[in-house]
């Protein structure tokens, strides 16, 4: 679901708000080039662009952008597109018999939008209930950083993190928050400084309005879901 912060009314939504696939847009042959052979085109297509837009690239500061950008795109800002850099998130047993959700909040979302390769910045909230198993902490915070990093728009990621976290725990009890800032928002078009963008997704006892009270209660969202 996506909302701003002053949404007035969570419940009314349905479960039809996304019009994308849950699953990344990918070609067949999106892994047929190495990243040196694909960072080798983006330099060149950046250049181009640089040069058509005017800027001068025999100038000490622009020369060795084009090859800082197309390394940039393809091993950090959208390495997530890469299925070798996948999190490994290895469980263990619930040997303290922990029956309650464990929540991790604020985990820093640095993503792009899709629409206009602009960033996109906020916070990720995380919860589960085990059942019967845990996965570290630091998981979840990989988790959320690679599915991150690619083009992305809020509320696919929202759901892939859940999604993600459901398999590797074999539970449906995971929900997610995200509140972040749009820079596509923020720094064109309407060029709205003071908005975010919240999207949820909760699975399991977690669309129970209880539990997902409780979630909301521990990360202080003060919104009506």
């Amino acid at each position: 679901m996506k909302f701003d912060k002053d949404f007035e009314d969570f419940d009314a939504l349905g479960n039809e708000h996304i019009g994308t696939s849950q699953d990344t847009p990918m070609r067949s042959d999106a892994f047929k080039l190495s990243n040196e052979e694909k960072i080798d085109i983006i330099k060149d297509d950046v250049r181009h662009i640089m040069e058509t837009l005017g800027l001068d690239l025999n100038d000490d500061s622009l020369k060795g952008t084009p090859n800082r950008v197309a390394k940039m795109f393809v091993k950090e800002i959208f390495g997530g597109l890469d299925p070798e850099k996948k999190p490994s998130a290895s469980t263990f047993d619930n040997k303290y018999k922990y029956g309650e959700m464990l929540v991790e909040k604020n985990i820093t979302v640095y993503s792009t939008c899709e629409h206009h390769l602009l960033p996109i910045v906020g916070k990720a909230h995380i919860a589960y209930i085990s059942n019967g198993t845990v996965v570290g902490l630091s998981k979840m915070n990989r988790i959320v950083d690679y599915y991150a990093k690619r083009p992305q728009v809020q509320e696919r990621l929202t759901i892939q993190i859940v999604k993600e976290l459901q398999e590797v725990l074999d539970t449906k009890d995971v929900a997610c928050v995200i509140d972040a800032k749009h820079l596509c928002v923020n720094s064109r078009g309407i060029r709205d400084i003071e908005s975010s963008t919240v999207t949820s997704e909760f699975g399991g006892r977690f669309k129970d309005k209880a539990t997902r009270r409780e979630f909301l209660d521990y990360i202080k969202l003060d919104t009506k879901f």
